[in-house]
């Protein structure tokens, strides 16, 4: 029993030599012993987003570091600290320390960019002590550093109770003001949100139209279930498996209603899986919507890749309905190819 009373003081001694003691704002690191060449490491510990290490090595010289732990948090948003930090002695009869001239808007984001190197020793126990001052990241919407500890986590909470609202606006018809009749069934929505979105509808809640007067907008190219994606898109109630669904309609739309960004992505998702299947069908899309990436990756996936052979009959009858512009950029594209060889 006294065997095993004296590991488990021993280990919680071992424990406790690496545990650095915080508040908020303060980390305390009690060095009980440092003897000569040699290293030690403390236990994370927590600061405003991110998980801390201090280190402290004496050889030489007294050399102390403070840096976040690796993380995806640090790579994204590697924090910008501005601190004090000192060490103090505790074996003195009057505390003894020694003060860094102080850290001011420095972004740490590994272990080479803090390093305080110290020509004074300390015998016996000693604390290294780091008052955060401020500790400040880029927000996610971009713009300038800010303190994480002034506005931070105002808008890491607004932002998806704005968002949440904003769906609810949708999903429950909370206060709609305009109806919109598709080919198949009609949706509630509002105007305000959709004239944000678009410019398209913006002019035409502004004028004196039939849209204005009766609260009503017509779309018959859409169906009900198509349109509905495009709300839950506006809204922020993106759904993956309805995008991909419906993306060909939500381009069209896209284009339609001058919605640049759904645009870019319906772009992007559209190059992700050309096939032999589709391949013709989205040099048609390509052309009509005026998306060159989209072009150029069915032309190569045709001509580069030698697949034109493989559907020699389907592209026969699409150059036969095609633009002619679009056949002319076909056998452009087939001679470089040729001239390559």
């Amino acid at each position: 029993m006294a065997a095993i009373a004296a590991a488990a003081s021993s280990s919680g001694m071992s424990e406790s030599v690496f545990r650095v003691e915080t508040t908020p704002r303060l980390a305390q690191w009690r060095i009980e012993t440092l003897s000569n060449f040699s290293f030690r490491k403390s236990d994370p510990f927590k600061i405003g987003l991110w998980n801390w290490y201090l280190t402290v090595e004496r050889n030489k010289q007294l050399v102390v570091k403070l840096y976040p732990e690796p993380s995806t948090m640090t790579k994204e948003h590697p924090p910008i600290a501005s601190f004090i930090i000192k060490l103090v002695s505790c074996s003195a009869p009057n505390l003894k320390s020694v003060v860094h001239p102080g850290v001011c808007d420095k972004q740490l984001k590994n272990s080479d960019d803090f390093v305080w190197a110290i020509d004074i020793f300390f015998t016996g126990k000693f604390i290294i002590d780091v008052e955060f001052l401020d500790l400040k990241t880029v927000p996610q919407s971009g713009g300038d550093p800010s303190s994480i500890w002034s506005c931070y986590h105002i808008e890491k909470n607004s932002l998806p109770i704005a968002l949440n609202s904003l769906r609810r606006m949708l999903t429950e018809g909370i206060h709609t003001d305009i109806t919109i009749n598709t080919c198949n069934g009609s949706i509630a929505a509002h105007r305000a949100v959709l004239a944000t979105r678009s410019p398209v509808f913006q002019s035409m809640f502004s004028h004196s139209l039939k849209e204005k007067e009766l609260s009503v907008v017509n779309i018959s190219d859409m169906s009900i279930e198509a349109f509905q994606v495009l709300l839950n898109y506006i809204y922020g109630n993106f759904n993956a498996d309805e995008f991909q669904t419906h993306r060909l309609a939500l381009l069209t739309a896209s284009d339609k209603y001058d919605i640049a960004d759904l645009k870019e992505v319906c772009h992007e998702s559209l190059l992700e899986d050309i096939d032999a299947k589709n391949v013709l069908e989205r040099l048609h899309i390509a052309h009509l919507h005026r998306l060159q990436s989209l072009k150029t990756g069915c032309l190569k996936y045709l001509v580069n890749f030698g697949k034109i052979y493989e559907i020699r009959d389907e592209l026969n009858e699409f150059l036969q309905g095609s633009d002619r512009e679009l056949i002319i950029e076909i056998f452009q594209e087939i001679l470089a190819a040729w001239k390559g060889f």
